[in-house]
C-alpha cells in the first residue's frame, strides 16, 4: 500500500485539530475553575509581536482548510473572523474537521506536480509544486499556530501536556 499526500495529511489535520479542541475544553474548564474570564485567555499571546490564542485557532483552521481545499482543486468556506467564546472556537475547528473531511483524496494525490498559487499576506503570493506545499507550507504552518495556542494555555497555567497536544494516535498498546 502507498503513503499519499492524503494519507500523510488529513488524517495528521483532524486529529490535531480534534486535540486543539480538546485543549480548549481544558481551558474552559481552568477558567471557570479559577474564575478567569474566559476572553482573557483567548487574548493572551507568547509576545508582543505573535498573534494572541484566538488568531492562533482561527490561522491554524484557516491554513488546514484552505490549504487542503487548494490541492483538492475546490474552493474552500469562507470563515468570519468574528469568534469571541472559546465554543465558537471549538465550532470553527468542528467545521474545519468537517470540511476536511468532504475533499476528495484522489484529487490530494494527483496534485502532487500541480503548481499551487496561494495568498501571503495581503499584497503577495506564493507559488509551490503541491507536494511541496503541502510539507513545506501547510503542515508546517498548521503545527506551528497549533503549537502556539498550545504554548499560550500551558503559559497562562491550564494542566495540559503532550498528549493532550497529540491527540487521539491510532495506536495499539502492548
Amino acid at each position: 500500500m502507498s503513503f499519499s499526500m492524503s494519507k500523510a495529511s488529513l488524517p495528521a489535520l483532524e486529529m490535531g485539530l480534534n486535540a486543539l479542541s480538546g485543549v480548549l475544553d481544558k481551558a474552559q474548564a481552568f477558567a471557570a475553575a479559577k474564575k478567569v474570564d474566559p476572553s482573557v485567555l483567548l487574548g493572551t499571546r507568547l509576545s508582543p509581536d505573535m498573534f494572541a490564542l484566538t488568531r492562533q485557532v482561527q490561522v491554524a483552521c484557516d491554513l488546514a482548510k484552505n490549504g487542503m481545499s487548494r490541492l483538492a482543486g475546490t474552493e474552500p468556506p469562507r470563515f468570519e473572523d468574528n469568534e469571541t467564546t472559546i465554543d465558537q472556537l471549538k465550532a470553527r475547528i468542528a467545521r474545519t474537521v468537517a470540511h476536511l473531511k468532504t475533499l476528495d483524496a484522489k484529487k490530494i494525490d494527483a496534485s502532487s506536480d500541480t503548481e499551487v498559487t496561494f495568498p501571503l499576506g495581503p499584497n503577495n503570493k506564493g507559488q509551490m509544486k503541491g507536494d511541496d506545499y503541502l510539507n513545506h507550507f501547510v503542515l508546517p504552518n498548521v503545527y506551528f499556530h497549533q503549537t502556539a495556542a498550545y504554548a499560550i494555555l500551558r503559559h497562562c497555567g491550564v494542566e495540559i501536556g503532550k498528549q493532550d497536544f497529540l491527540g487521539a494516535i491510532p495506536m495499539k498498546m502492548t
